[in-house]
């Protein structure tokens, strides 16, 4: 079966279609008709399909809003002018995947910081946290930012870039709304996010927009970082939320994000605007995603770990080098086999840093699936 599911749940609704059946899917690309699709699917089943049959499936997709047409594109400007009608940006997690209120989520995250040592002296412009439900990845979110805590307090803008799980290949997706966490509501910069949108062009910046109301990568890190700013009684400074999509088709067609003008225009903007300030960046992603629970054929035994940890070993020292082409290369000579899901933020975290050091703080490989044959790894590094 095939499960259909939208990410941006125009609908409440998730259609489960037949194998047989969802043949027809890839044939609803907007150069068929109807009867076009019975009869090609027709042709590829060996049997007669009746009409009626594509006619009611075709009927249901329109109902979940999963075909693009005037419908579709009604219903998702509703859901974008509600979305920028609020105040902020809520928690989608909070009472889900953490607790709502301050006081437990203090607790939780003082338990996961207890026994680690002491944070590192040196000032950090830039973080690599996970993205990753608390109750697996805790360990190395509370070493790594209780370590980034002095540098955080110093401040005076955030720039978080989140893998944005359901963007198309190589979109940036801003937004004006402020996200809110247990604590209260992280500002935002306007004038930068404005300044950033007019360089990609506001079509590009926005057209995804809706994918930061359920995208659970910023809204991980932000929390931890409101967090560091809540024990110290310190009011948080403003933060911007990136959502930075795939980089598969440059890997699949052997180009590269360094020749992209959108890339480009937007580092430059982001660079110029930021010129003198105390900028701390974040890049919230997970690192490799492996075993039968993503596609592999295979279970992750101990010597496929250790392999693994080894290649991820690779990974990070190029990004405590703050070597972008390195960092790059790794994933792409092996056409991104491991599934790297901060692949793109953390490439344009790089860029943008032109970092020379860092350190790894922590490192873990935490179970997928309830065999554990498969696993997420991820790290906690600073850089400067």
């Amino acid at each position: 079966m095939w499960l259909l599911r939208d990410p941006w749940q125009l609908s409440k609704r998730q259609l489960i279609f037949p194998q047989a059946l969802a043949q027809m899917l890839p044939l609803c690309d907007g150069t068929r008709t109807p009867e076009m699709i019975q009869h090609e699917l027709s042709h590829q089943l060996g049997i007669n399909m009746p009409f009626s049959v594509v006619d009611d499936a075709l009927g249901e997709l329109d109902r979940a809003f999963l075909l693009h047409n005037d419908r579709f594109e009604s219903e998702r400007e509703r859901h974008l002018q509600a979305y920028r009608a609020q105040v902020y940006r809520p928690p989608a997690l909070a009472g889900l995947g953490y607790p709502a209120e301050p006081s437990e989520l203090t607790t939780l995250f003082q338990g996961y910081a207890n026994g680690t040592a002491p944070g590192e002296s040196d000032q950090w412009r830039g973080i690599v946290s996970p993205h990753i439900d608390y109750q697996r990845g805790g360990p190395v979110y509370g070493r790594v930012w209780r370590a980034a805590a002095p540098s955080v307090l110093e401040a005076d803008l955030v720039l978080i870039f989140g893998t944005d799980h359901n963007g198309r290949s190589a979109s940036l997706t801003l937004t004006r709304q402020p996200y809110a966490t247990p604590y209260g509501v992280l500002p935002t910069d306007l004038d930068l996010i404005d300044q950033l949108a007019a360089a990609i062009g506001e079509e590009a910046a926005y057209r995804e927009e809706l994918n930061h109301r359920n995208e659970h990568s910023v809204e991980l890190s932000a929390v931890w970082l409101h967090h560091v700013f809540h024990q110290a009684g310190q009011l948080p400074c403003p933060m911007i939320p990136i959502l930075v999509g795939s980089f598969h088709h440059f890997v699949t067609s052997g180009t590269h994000p360094q020749d992209s003008p959108t890339y480009r225009r937007f580092l430059d903007a982001l660079c110029r605007a930021t010129a003198g300030r105390r900028i701390l960046t974040i890049a919230s992603v997970d690192l490799a995603h492996v075993g039968p629970a993503f596609g592999d054929t295979f279970d992750m035994d101990v010597q496929r770990r250790t392999r693994l940890r080894r290649e991820d070993e690779k990974l990070m020292e190029a990004l405590t080098d703050g070597n972008a082409p390195e960092f790059y290369r790794q994933i792409a000579q092996i056409d991104d086999r491991n599934r790297i899901c901060g692949f793109a933020p953390l490439y344009l975290m790089l860029r943008y840093l032109e970092s020379s050091a860092g350190v790894q703080i922590a490192y873990a490989q935490c179970p997928a699936d309830q065999s554990d044959t498969s696993l997420v790894s991820i790290c906690g590094l600073l850089l400067k």
